[in-house]
C-alpha cells in the first residue's frame, strides 16, 4: 500500500494551490481527480461563463450605441465561434492547473476516490493511505423532481455552455445568480428569455432594494420575469418544452425552445463513502467543519463548496490559505477572520462585501444605511452607465463598515475598494476624508460614505 503525507480529493480552487504549496514543502501527496483538472471554476463556472458574459457585453454595446451617436447594429451572433473562444480559454486554464500539479512530490490519480477506512482511500484499483486527507470535490447542479422534467431535453449550467444553436426562446427555472447570468447573456445574443422564480424575489439572499434594481436592469433589456411561479409539470409539445406553472395562485402555461434548470447546487459527496470514515455531514450531504475547516475526524478537512456556505472560487482559495497557514506556518487563523466578498456577473455587475442590511438587523447591530444612485456618479454619467445604486451599512458604535453592495458598472471591481477598508477595520470617516481621483467610478464610494452624517 502506498502511503502519503496527504491525500487531496478534487482539483478545485482549494485543492490545487494546497497540493502545490505542500509539495514545495517536501510533503508526498496523492491528488485524485476523475474529471477535468481545475474543478467547476475552470471548466463549468467562472472561466467559461465570464468569457461568454464578456462576449454578450460586446453584443449589447454593438446593438445599443445610438445614444452615443454611433449608428451601429448587431447583425448576427455566431454562437459556435463564441463557444470556440470560450473553449480555447478553458483549455489554457486547464493547462495551467496541470503544470501546477506537475511536481515530483505529487502523484496524480485520474480517478474517483472513496473511503474504505478512516485514512484509506480507494483510488481506482489501488488503496492508498494518507496521514491527512483534504476533501475538495465541489458541487454539481441540483435537479428538482418536477413531474415530467426527466422526459424533456433540459440543460444545466454545464450543457448550456456548449450550445451551438441560439435558443429561440430560453426558459430559465431559477432566479439565482446562475440563472440570471445566463438569462441576460442569451437575451443579449438575441434569444427571447423568460425566468421562472418560485419565490417573490430574484437573488433571494440580497436586500429587497438591491433586488428591485437588479430586476429593473434585466427587464429593461427584455428579460421576462415571473415571480411567485412554481413549476408544477414539464412536458413537450411539438419541438418545444412546456411548463405548467402555479403563478401568483393561478395556473399558467408557457413554452420555449430550450429549458435551463438553475434551481440550485448539491455537494459532490455521494461517492466519497463518508460513513466509512465516520465523517459528519448534514442531510443534504454537506460536510460539517469547524472554523478551521476540520471535520469531526482528526486530520480530515472539508474545503470549498462541499462544506456548505458561500460557494465561490475565492472563498475556496481562502480555505487553502487557512489550512496552509495553520498546518505549515503555525498560525491560528479561522474562517471568522475574513470579510466575505462576492459578485453576480450580470451587467452591470453586483458586488457584495460583508453583511446585507437584513443580516445586520438579524444580528442585532445598531446601524445606519447610506445609499447613492449610480446616476449621480459623474464618471458613470460620462460613460453612459447609470443603472444601479451603491449601498453601505455602518455600525453606529464602532463606525466600521459592516457591509456594502454596489450594483453598477464595474460593481464587482469597485466592491474591492470597500472590502479593503473593511479588512483594515477603518471607520467610514476614513473613506469620507480620502482623496479620490476625479472623475472615476470609485469616487462614488466616497460620495456614498459622505451620505452618513456624524
Amino acid at each position: 500500500m502506498k502511503k502519503f503525507d496527504a491525500i487531496i480529493i478534487g482539483t478545485g480552487q482549494a485543492g490545487v494551490p494546497l497540493a502545490k504549496a505542500l509539495a514545495e514543502q517536501g510533503w508526498k501527496l496523492a491528488v485524485l481527480e476523475h474529471g477535468f483538472l481545475g474543478g467547476s471554476c475552470v471548466n463549468y463556472g467562472c472561466t467559461p461563463t465570464k468569457a461568454m458574459v464578456a462576449t454578450a457585453r460586446r453584443a449589447y454595446v454593438a446593438a445599443d450605441s445610438s445614444a452615443h451617436g454611433l449608428m451601429t447594429r448587431l447583425d448576427k451572433v455566431d454562437l459556435p465561434k463564441i463557444v470556440a473562444r470560450k473553449d480555447q480559454i478553458v483549455q489554457s486554464f486547464r493547462g495551467s492547473v496541470e503544470r501546477k500539479l506537475s511536481h515530483e512530490n505529487i502523484t496524480l490519480y485520474r480517478t474517483t476516490g472513496k473511503f474504505v477506512g478512516t485514512y484509506l482511500i480507494q483510488a481506482g484499483d489501488e488503496v492508498i493511505e494518507g496521514k491527512r486527507i483534504f476533501l475538495n470535490t465541489g458541487q454539481s447542479p441540483l435537479i428538482p423532481d418536477t413531474p415530467g422534467l426527466a422526459e424533456v431535453p433540459y440543460l444545466t449550467s454545464t450543457e448550456i455552455l456548449d450550445l451551438k444553436e441560439l435558443p429561440r426562446h430560453l426558459l430559465v427555472m431559477g432566479g439565482g445568480y446562475v440563472g440570471l447570468e445566463f438569462a441576460q447573456m442569451f437575451r443579449r445574443f438575441g434569444s427571447k428569455v423568460t425566468v421562472v422564480q418560485r419565490g417573490g424575489m430574484l437573488a433571494k439572499t440580497e436586500d429587497p432594494d438591491i433586488e428591485q434594481e437588479l430586476r429593473k436592469v434585466l427587464e429593461s433589456e427584455g428579460v421576462k420575469i415571473l415571480l411567485n411561479s412554481d413549476t408544477k409539470k414539464v412536458g413537450k409539445k411539438g419541438g418545444d418544452v412546456v411548463l405548467t406553472l402555479d403563478s401568483e395562485g393561478k395556473s399558467k402555461i408557457i413554452s420555449g425552445s430550450h429549458l435551463l434548470v438553475a434551481t440550485g447546487r448539491k455537494p459532490n459527496t455521494e461517492e466519497l463513502n463518508l460513513g466509512k470514515a465516520g465523517i459528519d455531514h448534514d442531510k443534504r450531504g454537506y460536510i460539517k467543519v469547524n472554523e478551521k475547516l476540520e471535520t469531526n475526524v482528526p486530520n480530515i478537512y472539508g474545503l470549498g463548496d462541499i462544506r456548505g456556505g458561500p460557494a465561490f472560487t475565492h472563498t475556496s482559495y481562502n480555505d487553502y490559505e487557512i489550512v496552509y497557514r495553520n498546518l505549515v506556518l503555525g498560525e491560528n487563523v479561522t474562517m471568522n477572520d475574513r470579510v466575505l466578498v462576492y459578485a453576480m456577473f450580470i451587467d452591470p455587475s453586483l458586488g457584495r462585501a460583508g453583511l446585507t442590511e437584513r443580516e445586520a438587523k438579524e444580528q442585532g447591530y445598531d446601524y445606519v444605511v447610506a445609499e447613492y444612485p449610480m446616476e449621480w456618479v459623474a464618471r458613470a454619467i460620462e460613460l453612459g452607465e447609470t443603472s444601479g445604486k451603491m449601498k453601505m451599512i455602518i455600525d453606529k458604535k464602532t463606525e466600521r463598515i459592516l457591509g456594502a453592495a454596489i450594483l453598477g458598472y464595474e460593481g464587482a471591481e469597485l466592491i474591492q475598494v470597500v472590502a479593503a477598508y473593511m479588512n483594515a477595520g477603518a471607520s467610514y470617516k476614513v473613506v469620507q476624508r480620502a482623496i479620490t481621483i476625479h472623475p472615476t467610478l470609485a469616487e462614488g464610494i466616497q460620495s456614498l460614505a459622505l451620505q452618513i452624517k456624524p
